[in-house]
């Protein structure tokens, strides 16, 4: 009897396993921005407190060497919805001024002709919907074309903000886009608008007649001079901080501290209107950006200030994500993601205490080129009766996988007509192959190519080579406290020949091999070089999203609720 018992059990669990391996899955993929890799306790960190997220590890698969494409917002957010290096897209940028999308109002943004993976899961009837973060940009042409707006790139519901959190959100918060600039251009303007006043010394003092016309001349180049900035920087919070319900703006500006609970509850009311399914909710949180809006209960509960507040308050809404499944019985029945899209920021700065993540023992943080603490964030997959609890992989893996992975589960087709740079990690997570298929990642900063990752077929080692390197201010660190962001070209270092490291017993990159003390350094440089080669090879030229003239702020592109621009603001969210 005993017997025939296991048997019956063994041969139930094995259909259901089968059931839901040949189903299409639910899909919740978790986003959170800047959290540094170390951040988590399931990656080693003591001082902070994410059981839901180590919860989450402990009943699924968790990726050591998971790898964003950039190490900032935009690019990085392109290249996990397409599948695609930033560059492919024109999602990578030529200067170092537009790392990102800097404004709502600028004019570049994800190009209609991408193929997201929401768009192919929408096509096999999925209802799908972002909550949160965008960053990849409005409109193109006119305030209301809406061309990069999540609704045309595959999204049946969009709650929340375009641009995303920022610290000039925070209504007492210190500035954040373009802090250096904005500081140049009120000292300038307080410059230009002394002139007036010095024309005027000769003429009271009786010295010569300086003519009127040249005075007010004078004023009005210093008037028009303030405005032609003031009207964009002065304004950054009424214009980028806005909450939208679909096309309809809800808020403007966004109301910071209100902010992460309403995305949770559109995001708890999606699961419910959908839990029919199949549905794919991306739930890209405002976590843990400055200015780090943290609610009663979570402020001072951490170890690590303000900042260990908001991880923990991460941690809470994903923890509430995770009961909606169980409640609703679709545990079983859903595939959920866990990453961050870069890793932690070294330069954010609330007041003078450290605003900005902990990177783990990794080089580098978000904006620093291809440092590994830019590019290595979390990765954890959980899929009850499909993926083997507790399993750890330490494989090179990258944002950009989620579109062919996602392809695969949920009956998708992939485009034929372009490269795609991600694989399905399907059969890595199931345990049915052990290694992964990159051979080689490229890190961009930027449209530059800052460093290259190969993972050696016939054995385990995984080398990196650096072309170029961020300088860092002060000498010495790994970040760039001085401008805000480390730059992908000019204050850069060149190396030639490139520095190497063996990421896989260097994972520090803190001991850069030479000729002198490894035999394969010369095979391995020219190998990547050729990879490199062959890479470029087939990039083909796009337009540049982020160029300079697409990215400045352009007032008749400018999103606006109430009354009419430029006297925008309305406030139609319930609490």
């Amino acid at each position: 009897e005993i017997a025939a018992l296991t048997v019956s059990h063994f041969v139930y669990l094995f259909f259901i396993r089968f059931v839901t391996r040949n189903s299409r899955p639910n899909i919740v993929l978790l986003m959170a921005d800047d959290l540094g890799v170390g951040d988590l306790g399931c990656y080693g960190n003591t001082s902070v407190s994410t059981p839901n997220i180590d919860r989450l590890a402990s009943e699924g698969v968790m990726l050591t060497q998971h790898l964003a494409a950039a190490s900032v917002c935009t690019p990085s957010r392109a290249a996990f919805l397409t599948g695609r290096y930033p560059v492919r897209s024109g999602m990578a940028s030529p200067n170092n001024m537009y790392r990102d999308v800097t404004w709502l109002g600028g004019s570049g943004g994800l190009p209609s002709n991408e193929t997201t993976f929401a768009k192919m899961l929408q096509h096999r009837g999925y209802r799908t919907g972002i909550i949160g973060k965008w960053h990849l940009g409005m409109s193109c042409a006119s305030r209301g074309d809406h061309c990069a707006h999540p609704l045309n790139h595959g999204f049946n519901f969009f709650y929340g903000m375009p641009l995303g959190l920022l610290g000039d959100c925070g209504a007492s918060s210190w500035p954040e886009v373009h802090r250096r600039l904005r500081i140049q251009l009120w000292v300038t303007s307080a410059v230009l608008a002394t002139l007036p006043f010095l024309l005027l010394v000769p003429r009271l003092a009786r010295w010569f007649s300086v003519p009127w016309t040249l005075v007010a001349a004078s004023g009005f180049l210093a008037a028009l001079f303030f405005l032609s900035w003031f009207s964009s920087y002065g304004f950054v919070r009424r214009w980028n901080c806005i909450i939208m319900r679909d096309h309809d703006i809800v808020q403007q500006p966004a109301e910071e501290a209100r902010a992460s609970g309403l995305m949770l509850r559109e995001a708890l009311a999606f699961i419910d209107r959908h839990k029919r399914g199949p549905f794919l909710l991306f739930l890209s949180f405002l976590h843990v950006h400055t200015p780090l809006p943290t609610r009663g209960n979570f402020v001072g509960r951490s170890k690590f200030g303000a900042y260990g507040d908001n991880v923990e308050e991460l941690d809470w809404m994903v923890g509430k994500v995770l009961a909606a499944l169980d409640r609703e019985r679709l545990t079983n029945q859903t595939l959920v993601y866990f990453t961050s899209d870069n890793g932690g920021r070294l330069e954010a700065r609330e007041g003078s205490a450290h605003a900005g993540g902990w990177n783990g023992v990794y080089r580098g943080g978000s904006g620093t080129g291809g440092l590994e603490g830019g590019v290595r964030v979390p990765g954890i997959f959980r899929w009850p009766t499909v993926l083997e609890a507790g399993r750890v992989i330490e494989e090179p893996t990258s944002l950009m996988d989620l579109l062919p992975t996602l392809s695969h589960v949920g009956g998708g087709i992939l485009p034929q007509d372009r490269v795609i740079d991600g694989r399905n990690l399907m059969p890595l997570l199931e345990g049915r192959v052990q290694r992964s298929d990159h051979e080689f990642l490229f890190h961009y900063c930027g449209i530059f190519l800052h460093s290259v990752r190969w993972h050696q077929r016939d054995c385990n080692t995984v080398w990196k080579a650096h072309y170029i390197t961020p300088h860092g201010s002060p000498e010495g660190v790994d970040a760039c406290h001085g401008s805000g962001v480390c730059a992908c070209s000019g204050d850069v270092t060149h190396h030639d020949p490139p520095l190497l490291f063996d990421i896989s017993r260097d994972p520090a990159e803190s001991r850069p091999l030479s000729s002198e003390n490894e035999a394969l350094f010369e095979a391995v440089l020219s190998k990547m070089a050729a990879a490199v080669r062959e890479h470029r090879a087939s990039i083909t030229p796009v337009p540049l999203q982020l160029s300079a003239f697409n990215a400045l702020w352009k007032p008749w592109l400018q999103p606006c609720c109430g009354a009419a621009f430029p006297f925008c603001g309305c406030s139609r969210e319930d609490a």
